[in-house]
Parts: structure tokens; sequence; C-alpha cells
């Protein structure tokens, strides 16, 4: 769950520590959630995030399945609209990805 605890830490008051210990350069997710308004920063397999006040909607693209679903998570509490793009990954990992999130209310539209 480390993608989807990076979000949580982009919008928690303080820092933030992430060590990655199984696989190197998991950190695909990183760049995207910056184009949000993430404050993070990587030295060698940690993650350093500053929380901010707010995300803000941003075109975003998903490269792996949890860091996907990372992003999905990260639109629905930014500011504006959030398009992720190549979401085969997230499809393919999650099953009724989309009625998940409908139930949490997102207006979400699948192109």
């Amino acid at each position: 769950l480390q993608p989807q605890i990076s979000v949580l830490a982009t919008v928690s008051n303080g820092i933030s520590f992430i060590q990655e210990t199984v696989f190197e350069k998991r950190f695909n997710h990183v760049q995207e959630l910056k184009k949000m308004g993430a404050d993070i920063y990587i030295k060698d397999n940690f993650e350093i995030i500053k929380g901010v006040k707010y995300l803000h909607g941003a075109e975003v693209s998903a490269f792996d399945l949890r860091g996907g679903a990372a992003l999905c998570l990260a639109g629905l509490v930014a500011d504006g609209e959030t398009i992720v793009k190549d979401i085969k990954h997230i499809k393919r990992g999650y099953l009724n990805f989309e009625k998940k999130l409908l139930s949490l209310n997102a207006n979400i539209k699948i192109i």
C-alpha cells in the first residue's frame, strides 16, 4: 500500500518518511503526484513527504497497478479535475474499480 499511503501523507500535517524495501525504484507515482502539488523528495529508497493543504487536479499517468490506484485516490481529494491516463493496469488488477469509486460519490467518466 506504499503508493496509497503516499497520497495520504501528501495531505497530512507534517513530514512523513516511507521506505521501499522490496523493489528498487517503485516510486513512479511520485512524479505524477508532484504534478498535483505534492511536496515529495526521493532519497535512495525513501520518500520524504511534506504535507500540503490540498492537491489540485492534473493530467497524470498510471504506470503500474498500485500507483494508478493511488493517483485515482489523489484525484478524489484534489481540487478540480484529475485525468488519469493509461488505466489498463488499474482495470486489470482491480475488479469493478469504477463502481467502487462511484460508491464513494466520485464523479468519474471512463473514456
